[in-house]
Order: structure tokens, then C-alpha cells, then sequence
């Protein structure tokens, strides 16, 4: 008989930044697991002695090569995961920023296969998990 799918331990601390410029937002296509090749916000892990703050920046910068600021909070977000038989796979603490646009040209890197503006009014249509569009849709309604 197989073992049975092991458990997490404790949940994993994700960072996720809207990046708004003018009626558009940055989308990148993630290159690994989870989510491997959808469309989402740039963000990733949280690292020890890091602020959740200095993860957004440092994650927009490696994932797409922009620099942003004002970061604002706009949601957190518990997200979980399930093993094929219902038992908890994955635990994720998803906090969810808002930032400016402030330099640079969208370029994929680090986990991100593509980065690209998307207008805001496109977001529904592009099979987004439908956390990430209501978090989009928050952060761009926020002034």
C-alpha cells in the first residue's frame, strides 16, 4: 500500500504586486509550479528576514525588470492546496499588493516565462484564477 501524501507543516508566505500604469497591468505567464503556464500577478516566496514589502519590490524586479512604489495593501489571500485523494497538499498566506508603475519595459525573468500590460478591461477573459481577478480588479479600483 503507497504512504500517504504528507502534510504540510506550516503554511508558505506568498507576495503578489498589481502593477498599475494608466488603464493597463502587468501580467506575467508563470514558468514553474504552481500554475505552470497561466497568466497571474509577478510575485513569489517570502524569504527569511525579509519584509513582505522588500519581497514585492525584489520579486517585480527579478520577474519583469520593472521598478515600482507606492505599495499598498490590497488583500491577503488564503489559498490551499489538495492531493488527489482530498488530504491538504499546499497552504499558501498570498499577501496582495498594489504598486506604481515607475521604470523599465517588461522582461521576463527569474520563474516568469512572459510579462506583458494588459488593460484592466481585458482581465476576465484571460482565464485567470478567479482570486487573481478579484484582487486585479480591487487594486485598480484603489486610488
Amino acid at each position: 500500500m503507497p504512504e500517504p501524501p504528507l502534510a504540510p507543516q506550516k503554511p508558505v508566505v506568498g507576495v503578489g504586486v498589481v502593477i498599475v500604469k494608466g488603464a493597463d497591468v502587468l501580467l506575467i505567464r508563470r514558468g514553474q509550479p504552481p500554475r505552470e503556464g497561466e497568466w497571474s500577478i509577478p510575485g513569489g516566496h517570502q524569504e527569511l528576514g525579509e519584509t513582505v514589502r522588500e519581497t514585492a519590490v525584489r520579486e517585480v524586479l527579478e520577474e519583469t525588470g520593472l521598478t515600482i512604489a507606492n505599495l499598498r495593501l490590497v488583500d491577503v489571500v488564503d489559498a490551499f492546496g489538495k492531493h488527489p485523494d482530498g488530504s491538504l497538499g499546499t497552504q499558501w498566506t498570498l499577501v496582495d499588493f498594489r504598486a506604481d508603475w515607475v521604470s523599465g519595459e517588461p522582461k521576463a525573468g527569474g520563474d516568469a516565462a512572459e510579462a506583458k500590460w494588459v488593460p484592466v478591461a481585458r482581465i476576465g477573459s484571460l482565464g485567470l484564477w478567479t482570486e487573481t481577478v478579484r484582487v486585479i480588479t480591487a487594486a485598480a479600483a484603489m486610488p
